[in-house]
C-alpha cells in the first residue's frame, strides 16, 4: 500500500478528509491544507508479512492510518485521531459506510483528561522554546574552546584569549598538560620553552576537548588554565538547536511573530487554548467538536493581541479546570477495549466480504 495508491484508487480507502485548521474554522490566507484519513489494508497483505499502518508523505501533511493503528489510538483517546473521527461533514472528502460502526463517543473517557493534557503542554513547551529562541539568538560565528578557557591569575580569572594577546602567543605554539586530581585544569607551556612542536589548545574550531602535549620533564608552566567543559558542553547543544532551528522554521509564522511583537509562537498558544476548550467540552458535554465555536478568541490570540505570561497564567488556570471536570464527567475511566476490538473485526469482515481482493 502506497499513498499514491490511496490518492489515486479508492478501493481501500475508508476515509478522507480536510483537516487541521481548515477543519477547526480557524484558517488564513496563508493556512496549509492537510489531509488526513484511514484505509484497511487487502487483505492479502493484512494476513500476510506486508503490514503497514501508515503512509504519509514527506512533510506529513498528507497521511493515513490503516484501521487497525486507527483503533489502537482511539483506545488510547490519541487527540490527533478522535478529531480526524469527529471532522466537520463539509471536511469530509470521501467516507466509506464501513466507518459507520465507529464512533467518537464508544471511546470518550477520563484519559482524556491526560492526553489532551499532554498535547497543550507540549505546545506550551514549543512556545516557550521559540521565546527563548527570539530573545536569545546565537550568533552564527561559533565559538570554540577557546572562549570557555582562563587562566588563574593572583586570586582571579583571565579569559585565556586575553592573557594569549597579552603574551603574544598562538594558540597552536601551545601545549597543555592536565593536573592530576583537578577537573579540568591545566598547566600551560610554550613551544619556546620545549624546542619540539606543540598540540594547541584544540585541534580544530569544532573540537570537544582540549589538546595535550608531551612536555619535556623540568619545563616550568607559564600559566595554569581552567576548561570550563560543561559550559562548553552547553553552548555546543544550544548553538546546534539554534541554527537547526533557524534553517528548518516556518518563515511566514517567524515574521508573524516578530510583527506582533510578542516573542512567542502565537500559533501554538492559540492550539493550547483550542486544545484545552475542547478537553473542556468533552469532559462537559461527552462529544468533541472540532470547528471551533470559540473562534474569534482563538484567532484573537493567534495576532498576538494578548501578553505571553498572562496567556500562560489563564492556560494553567484552565488546566485546573478540565482536570475537576473530568473528576465529575459521567465518563469511563478509559475505553472499552472489548467493545473497541469488535468493532474493529466487524469493520474487516464487512469490508473483505464484500471486496474481491
Amino acid at each position: 500500500m502506497t499513498l499514491q495508491e490511496l490518492e489515486y484508487d479508492r478501493a481501500h480507502l475508508l476515509l478522507k478528509c480536510v483537516s487541521g485548521s481548515q477543519a477547526y474554522g480557524l484558517a488564513l490566507p496563508h493556512s496549509d491544507t492537510d489531509i488526513k484519513g484511514i484505509f484497511i489494508l487487502p487483505r492479502r497483505a493484512y494476513y500476510g508479512m506486508t503490514y503497514i499502518d501508515q503512509v504519509n508523505n514527506e512533510t506529513n501533511d498528507v497521511m493515513y492510518y490503516e484501521i487497525g493503528k486507527i483503533v489502537d489510538l482511539l483506545v488510547k483517546n490519541n487527540p490527533n485521531i478522535l478529531e480526524l473521527l469527529s471532522t466537520p461533514d463539509d471536511c469530509v472528502v470521501y467516507r466509506h459506510a464501513v466507518l459507520a460502526q465507529l464512533r467518537p463517543e464508544m471511546f470518550l473517557s477520563k484519559l482524556c483528561n491526560q492526553t489532551f493534557g499532554q498535547y497543550a503542554y507540549a505546545q506550551i513547551k514549543k512556545a516557550r522554546g521559540l521565546n527563548k529562541k527570539i530573545l536569545n539568538p546565537v550568533a552564527e560565528v561559533r565559538k570554540t574552546i577557546l572562549d570557555f578557557c582562563y587562566v588563574l591569575v593572583g586570586q582571579g580569572a583571565l579569559p585565556l584569549a586575553t592573557w594569549l594577546a597579552q603574551k603574544q602567543y598562538r594558540q597552536e605554539d601551545c601545549g597543555l598538560m592536565r593536573v592530576d586530581h583537578m577537573r579540568e585544569v591545566y598547566v600551560l607551556f610554550h613551544q619556546s620553552q620545549t624546542g619540539r612542536k606543540l598540540s594547541g589548545i584544540f585541534s580544530s574550531p569544532a573540537a570537544d576537548e582540549v589538546s595535550l602535549s608531551s612536555i619535556p620533564a623540568g619545563s616550568e608552566p607559564q600559566a595554569t588554565v581552567y576548561f570550563n567543559k560543561d559550559g562548553y558542553s552547553v553552548y555546543c547543544k544550544e548553538y546546534r538547536q539554534y541554527w537547526e532551528w533557524v534553517s528548518t522554521r516556518n518563515e511566514a509564522r517567524y515574521e508573524s511573530t516578530l510583527n506582533h511583537g510578542r516573542h512567542y509562537d502565537a500559533k501554538n498558544i492559540m492550539h493550547v487554548f483550542r486544545i484545552l476548550n475542547m478537553a473542556e467540552e468533552i469532559a462537559r458535554e461527552g462529544r468533541v467538536n472540532v470547528r471551533r465555536p470559540d473562534r474569534e478568541q482563538l484567532l484573537r490570540i493567534r495576532a498576538g493581541e494578548f501578553a505571553y505570561e498572562d496567556l500562560l497564567k489563564q492556560a494553567e488556570e484552565k488546566v485546573h479546570l478540565v482536570d475537576h471536570l473530568f473528576k465529575m464527567a459521567d465518563l469511563p475511566d478509559a475505553p472499552d477495549i472489548h467493545h473497541a476490538e469488535e468493532a474493529l473485526i466487524g469493520i474487516r469482515e464487512e469490508f473483505y466480504t464484500q471486496s474481491f481482493d
